[in-house]
């Protein structure tokens, strides 16, 4: 089977597909659907020395496969092509149908691992949205690069060789192959194929999470919903305390805790399909 030691999350990029595919702690080979969606990971430049400027979203999942040959010898490969977009071209409606695709994909015995390949800008988005609504076990693991793999020294996919909660991530330099990290540190790392793991996401998601995307058609937005403010911070690290410097409780607004403003669009948005009370979407933030 194609699990991790802590299957019941879902984790932002951080490995290669080889070390992604090390999860499996069985000799037989997992089978592993790769969706593809586009992004600098799909990219490609004029020549081997871009790395920075380049064309999006421009190579297919059936090549991006067969540049690493060496991915059959460790598992039994299929691949989708979900989008050819740069991620800020991500909008609800998308997320949605990825979503439900991976999904789909979770509850097919025949697939033991989900891999998303996406562009880095909104990935941490798209990881936590994935980390609130899909219910399965099985390893989803969402992957990107900061360089095409086209360029003589392509970072795709083992980014800085960590493994990230989607929850936690976030993309903090837009220019550096390091660019990704998590407030409160990795899950685990991946060194020569070999996962090692340091700790389990404490809050609720995937299996524990009262969010399915099975029951969820479409994100609307904040304002048609009735909120009025969600409070967070603009700054990397740290937190929003409740009623410290604004009076949240006289009013009535929701704080964000340790997300930040862009998870927090995608909480509230999901919660918003629950309810819209104020006391019931603050519970949320503090659970998720």
């Amino acid at each position: 089977m194609f699990r991790s030691p802590f299957p019941r999350f879902i984790a932002a990029l951080a490995l290669s597909l080889s070390a992604a595919l090390a999860l499996a702690q069985t000799a037989a080979k997992p089978r592993v659907v790769i969706l593809a969606t586009g992004g600098t990971i799909a990219g490609a430049g004029a020549t081997a020395a871009n790395s920075a400027t380049y064309q999006a979203a421009k190579v297919p999942v059936d090549k991006l496969i067969a540049g690493v040959p060496e991915l059959t010898d460790v598992a039994h490969l299929r691949g989708e092509q979900v989008f050819k977009i740069s991620s800020y071209s991500f909008t609800n409606e998308k997320l949605v149908q990825l979503a439900k695709r991976v999904s789909a994909l979770t509850k097919d015995s025949d697939v033991d691992g989900v891999v998303v390949t996406h562009g880095t800008d909104t990935l941490e988005e798209t990881a936590f949205f994935l980390n609130l609504v899909v219910h399965s076990d099985k390893p989803v693991v969402v992957v990107g690069s900061m360089r095409p793999g086209t360029a003589m020294s392509a970072d795709g996919m083992a980014m800085n060789d960590e493994i990230h909660a989607g929850r936690d991530v976030a993309k903090r330099v837009n220019i550096k192959t390091n660019a990704f990290g998590s407030q409160w540190g990795p899950l685990g790392m991946v060194v020569e194929g070999q996962t090692y793991w340091f700790r389990n996401p404490a809050k609720r998601h995937t299996m524990g999470s009262e969010f399915d995307i099975d029951s969820i058609d479409k994100l609307r937005g904040l304002r048609s919903q009735g909120l009025q403010v969600v409070r967070s911070s603009r700054v990397g690290d740290g937190f929003v305390l409740r009623n410290s410097e604004q009076p949240d409780d006289k009013y009535d607004w929701v704080v964000a805790h340790d997300l930040n403003p862009q998870k927090a669009k995608i909480l509230a948005a999901v919660a918003l399909t629950k309810s819209s009370d104020s006391k019931e979407l603050q519970r949320v933030f503090w659970q998720y």
